[in-house]
C-alpha cells in the first residue's frame, strides 16, 4: 500500500508540474499573442493617422488652391471693372471736349499719323463733324505741320467713317493708314492700362 501511495503522490506531482508548465506556456502563448495584437493595434492606428494625415494635407492644399483661385478670379473681375470705368470716363470726356482743344487734339493726332507714314501726301479721314472741322482750319494745320515736320505737307479731306473721334491718316493711294481714332487708340490705350493694372493688382 505503501508502495501505491507513492506512486500515485509521484504522478499527481508530474501531473501538477505538467498542469503548472502548460498554463506557464499558455500565459506566455497569450502575451506574445497580446504584444503582437498591440503591435498590429497600433501600425493599424498609426497607418490610420498618416492616412489622415495625408488626406488632411490634400484637403488643406485644395482649399489653399481653392482660395488662391477665387482671389485670382476677383482680382481679375476687378481689374475689368477698373478698366471699363477708366474707359467709360475717358469716352466721355472725349465727347465733351470743347471744340477748339478738339481741334488741338486733332492736330496732335494728324501730325503723329503724317510723321508715322513719312510721307508729303496725306488722306484724312473721321466723321462728318470732324471732317467739317478740318476742313474749316485746314491752312492752321497744314501751317504747323510744316513747322514741326520742317517740309509741307498736301493734306486731303477724305471721306466719312464711323468713328466717336480722331482721325485716319491715309498716305495718298490709300494702302497704307494710321488709325488714330478714339477708339483704336482707347483700344491702345486699354491694352496699357490692363497690364498696369495687373502689376497693380498681381504684382
Amino acid at each position: 500500500m505503501e508502495g501505491a501511495k507513492l506512486i500515485i503522490e509521484e504522478i499527481n506531482r508530474e501531473a501538477e508540474l505538467k498542469i503548472k508548465y502548460i498554463l506557464e506556456e499558455a500565459k506566455k502563448k497569450a502575451e506574445e499573442l497580446r504584444k503582437e495584437a498591440e503591435k498590429r493595434a497600433k501600425a493599424k492606428a498609426e497607418w490610420i493617422i498618416r492616412k489622415a494625415q495625408t488626406q488632411a494635407e490634400l484637403e488643406k492644399q485644395r482649399i489653399i488652391a481653392s482660395a488662391k483661385l477665387e482671389v485670382r478670379r476677383k482680382k481679375l473681375a476687378l481689374q475689368e471693372e477698373l478698366i471699363n470705368e477708366v474707359l467709360e470716363a475717358l469716352k466721355e470726356r472725349l465727347t465733351s471736349i470743347s471744340e477748339e482743344e478738339y481741334l488741338e487734339v486733332l492736330k496732335e493726332l494728324i501730325i503723329q499719323g503724317i510723321e508715322e507714314l513719312g510721307e508729303e501726301k496725306v488722306i484724312v479721314a473721321s466723321n462728318k463733324e470732324t471732317l467739317a472741322l478740318l476742313e474749316k482750319h485746314l491752312d492752321d494745320i497744314k501751317k504747323e505741320a510744316k513747322e514741326r515736320l520742317g517740309k509741307d505737307i498736301e493734306i486731303g479731306i477724305g471721306t466719312p467713317i464711323e468713328t466717336i473721334g480722331g482721325v485716319v491718316i491715309y498716305n495718298s493711294d490709300g494702302s497704307i493708314r494710321i488709325d488714330n481714332t478714339f477708339e483704336a487708340r482707347m483700344e491702345r490705350f486699354q491694352s496699357d492700362l490692363r497690364s498696369r493694372i495687373a502689376k497693380t493688382l498681381f504684382g
